[in-house]
């Protein structure tokens, strides 16, 4: 295997983890940019990388940057989630997702699939 990297593609609204240049992971976001929230809705690795903590250092990757740049971790995603849950020291820049943040995200995602 070769050196795994992980980057934000912003175009995208997503982190991606890579293996040579390949996307093989992915957690997706959805920025609301008028309360500086970032709202994480889905994480997946491809199924031959599973098992190889490459989710856990997904998952870092972005929560910290997503601090780093002053934004509020808002999760729905199911894995980033649990991911807070085990990882106290993110408490003091999580939302919980209210009516509103499911409202907005909704309309994000039908937006992004044309529907």
């Amino acid at each position: 295997m070769s050196p795994i990297t992980i980057r934000q593609n912003p175009e995208r609204s997503r982190f991606e983890v890579l293996d040579a240049g390949t996307v093989i992971g992915r957690a997706y976001y959805a920025d609301r940019e008028d309360d500086g929230l970032r709202i994480f809705y889905h994480t997946a690795i491809d199924d031959e990388y599973s098992g190889r903590g490459l989710a856990g250092r997904l998952a870092a990757q972005a929560l910290n940057e997503t601090v780093a740049a002053g934004l509020t971790i808002v999760s729905v995603c199911p894995y980033i989630k649990k991911y807070l849950e085990k990882h106290p020291e993110y408490s003091a820049n999580v939302k919980t997702p209210n009516p509103a943040i499911l409202e907005f995200l909704s309309g994000y995602l039908a937006q992004r699939t044309g529907r």
